[in-house]
């Protein structure tokens, strides 16, 4: 049975007859193209895999990356909701003040260091 299978197997090629050298010649370059394409196609392999495992990585540190983006995104908004509110709790004492009121406050070198700004108020 052993035997069968080895007939049917065309990686093993009978050697040629000592005889026929242009044969021979033939047979050595086709063996040695067969193992120059096997060893092409196995680096090929190799390269498309590292090539494959390189993107994985960079996929996964992206999506930590981007994670850490939404995270500050949060952050930051939630940040600028509080400031707004804290704006909007301060801007009736700043515009409610009158002149005499506010060297009593803050001083009298208030108008240089305290002016109102009109902030626009974006929706969040």
């Amino acid at each position: 049975m052993a035997q069968d299978s080895d007939n049917n197997d065309t990686s093993y090629t009978k050697s040629p007859s000592p005889g026929n050298k242009q044969g021979s010649t033939n047979e050595v370059r086709k063996v040695m193209r067969r193992e120059k394409n096997r060893i092409a196609a196995q680096k090929s392999r190799m390269r498309q895999t590292q090539k494959a495992d390189s993107l994985h990585l960079e996929s996964e540190n992206l999506e930590k990356e981007n994670a850490a983006l939404r995270k500050e995104v949060k952050r930051l908004t939630e940040e600028a909701k509080y400031l707004s509110t804290v704006l909007s709790n301060h801007e009736p004492l700043c515009t409610g003040l009158s002149g005499a009121s506010t060297e009593l406050l803050y001083g009298a070198h208030h108008g240089a260091f305290h002016q109102h700004i009109s902030v626009p108020h974006y929706p969040l």
